[in-house]
């Protein structure tokens, strides 16, 4: 067997064991991993700059009971960036659709942090028919709306642009992220491509939230010890009629890794309460 053989042999073994995804959307690879087994399928998708390690602490858990996905969004970890350099909640939602698509799974559960959020949104906007229900973890749904005012994304690229997202990503910290976690933080978020962190903080904020819109899926928000990006409670319980809202004491902006426990626990008993 030569050697293209046995790469093709290995890399076909590698994607049918969820190592290495071979979905694309628009023409851009994406990377994904599979956990778990069976039919019930929960997508888990990462915010702003991040990648599917902002999940480690909770693929163990839920890939016990569930299927679970993760996912690079275009442009973040081993992702491929769009060729034109455009980004959008729509392309990020497509490729959601195509990892959920290359994986078979039906209707399924998504989870989405922070820029996660608009993101699973969207896909439940685009994809009615494959969504069971949605979870924000301290998730964005408004701009404004007591989150105070919106960053510059074109503060976040240039001379000073790392400084300005540095100083933006250490006050998501609070004092039960821990060091360890502070710097897996600082490397995964400051390693994205500077085009990425410009242009995908351009599509979070061109989100404005649903206008006359209402979502009538069941939906988990997760937040934050005092979230503002949940204050807008009016907003959030009109557009959302099913949203049960918890704030987890004591936790920042990453939440699900601050208190994995606990956010692990309540993700699972509202998954409990779903028919997918």
């Amino acid at each position: 067997m030569n050697r293209r053989i046995r790469f093709a042999v290995l890399l076909v073994m590698l994607i049918a064991e969820g190592l290495v995804s071979g979905a694309t959307v628009d023409g851009i690879h994406l990377h994904s991993s599979s956990h778990g087994a069976g039919s019930r399928t929960v997508i888990l998708v990462h915010g702003w700059t991040c990648d599917e390690t902002t999940w480690d602490a909770q693929v163990p858990a839920l890939s016990k009971q569930y299927r679970v996905l993760t996912l690079d969004l275009p442009g973040h970890g081993k992702s491929a960036s769009p060729k034109d350099g455009m980004f959008s909640l729509e392309l990020f939602a497509k490729a959601v659709e195509a990892v959920r698509s290359e994986a078979k799974a039906d209707k399924v559960v998504l989870v989405g942090h922070s820029m996660g959020t608009p993101v699973v949104v969207q896909y439940a906007r685009m994809f009615p028919q494959h969504t069971a229900g949605l979870v924000f973890a301290d998730g964005l749904v408004r701009i404004g709306g007591g989150a105070g005012p919106a960053p510059d994304p074109q503060q976040a690229g240039g001379p000073g642009g790392r400084n300005y997202r540095e100083n933006m990503i250490r006050g998501m910290f609070s004092a039960s992220t821990t060091p360890a976690m502070q710097s897996h933080i600082l490397n995964m978020m400051l390693g994205a491509p500077e085009a990425t962190a410009v242009g995908a903080m351009k599509a979070t904020f061109a989100f404005a939230g649903l206008k006359d819109e209402v979502i009538k899926l069941p939906v988990l928000g997760l937040y934050a010890d005092h979230s503002a990006l949940g204050a807008d409670r009016e907003f959030m319980k009109a557009t959302y009629p099913n949203l049960q809202y918890v704030e987890i004491p004591g936790t920042g902006h990453f939440l699900m890794m601050e208190k994995a426990g606990e956010f692990n626990r309540r993700l699972l008993d509202f998954l409990k309460t779903l028919s997918f």
